[in-house]
């Protein structure tokens, strides 16, 4: 008597997400679709293998979402279609199986979205669509949570950088960083394959500009970090707040309030001055206690 095989786990399959063709081996008797797909996308060139799911009925069956974006990207000019558009900037993706599926899922809401308009199509928000759909559709197909998850972000942020060249405060890439969190490599890496046009200047300035970005945002890194081992307030304000003369009281202060923006972050000024009159009055307290 045999024993029967069952589905991996949620924990099982998160320990597979991030494996290449290499290390990805098929289960002989069950085979999940999102086996079926994994295997295809972690190879160095997928654009054959995709070709063949959509072909022969596979994507219908498993993934519709792939065959619905073979539809005009412009009926009006005739520009590429969305599934042609869509395999190649996979193919243009590191073999990584976390931005491969976010690269093949990044425009799955533009059918729900197109307009025709005199000025062409439009596709307005089809990102945070996309995303709905991707949390939907990987599930069904046997992904993990977490892989389901951090696909479904890297599709919502997808089309964030295309708003860069507009003149981005240092505080809007702070933010893109933020939202990025732990996939902000992942999220460039899928916006720098993301273009797919012929125009050799067009392409390599999208480059250039994601290089630059990278580079502030590295910097800006930097920055916030060297900000967060400052107190928030400094000696002469310290020294006017609790009304010290210059001293090793001061610098007690400075350490105490040098802890607190480690430990707590950065909390305003109002809050800081609550926070060091406490400090002063609990140490004047063991000062007065120490006298008698």
């Amino acid at each position: 008597m045999t024993t029967p095989h069952r589905a991996p786990s949620s924990d099982e399959r998160d320990e597979v997400d991030e494996l290449t063709a290499d290390e990805l081996e098929l289960d002989g008797d069950i085979v999940l679709p999102c086996d079926e797909l994994s295997s295809v996308l972690v190879v160095d060139d997928p654009r054959e293998g995709l070709w063949e799911l959509v072909e022969s009925g596979w994507a219908v069956e498993h993934l519709p979402e792939l065959p619905a974006l073979a539809l005009e990207q412009d009926p009006i000019h005739r520009h590429k279609d969305v599934l042609a558009h869509t395999i190649a900037v996979v193919a243009q993706s590191p073999p990584r199986l976390r931005v491969r599926l976010a690269a093949l899922f990044h425009d799955i809401g533009k059918p729900l979205t197109r307009e025709i308009t005199h000025g062409g199509v439009t596709f307005r928000n089809h990102e945070a669509v996309g995303a709905k759909m991707t949390r939907r559709r990987m599930p069904q197909m046997g992904y993990s949570d977490q892989m389901t998850e951090q696909v479904t972000r890297l599709v919502f942020l997808s089309g964030r950088f295309k708003g860069y060249d507009t003149g981005w405060t240092d505080a809007a890439v702070r933010r893109y960083a933020r939202d990025a969190g732990p996939l902000l490599g992942d999220l460039n890496d899928m916006v720098r394959s993301d273009c797919t046009s012929r125009n050799v200047k067009r392409v390599q300035a999208l480059h250039d500009a994601l290089d630059r970005f990278e580079v502030r945002i590295a910097r800006l890194a930097r920055e916030q970090t060297v900000a967060a081992e400052r107190p928030e307030l400094d000696g002469d304000e310290v020294m006017a707040h609790l009304g010290l003369a210059p001293g090793p009281e001061v610098g007690q202060a400075m350490k105490f309030l040098l802890e607190l923006r480690r430990t707590e972050g950065e909390l305003g000024d109002t809050e800081v001055r609550r926070r060091l009159d406490a400090w002063g009055a609990a140490q004047a307290s063991v000062e007065y206690g120490s006298e008698q």
